[in-house]
């Protein structure tokens, strides 16, 4: 079994496609917020979130 491991933007964002193609879109979004937290970009960081529709379920502190 291989072990995966998140460390990129991109890793979150390749999952985040792989759950919402699988019917996940919960789950998508919420891998796609995070890919959008990693990017050094704003403009990216906003079109990532643009591609997962949805709101957001993650709890502020």
């Amino acid at each position: 079994m291989a072990l995966l491991s998140f460390n990129r933007a991109a890793d979150y964002l390749d999952a985040a496609r792989e759950m919402a193609d699988s019917g996940r879109p919960t789950l998508a979004r919420l891998l796609a917020e995070e890919a959008a937290d990693r990017t050094g970009d704003p403009g990216e960081a906003a079109r990532i979130l643009d591609s997962f529709p949805g709101r957001s379920f993650r709890q502020e502190s």
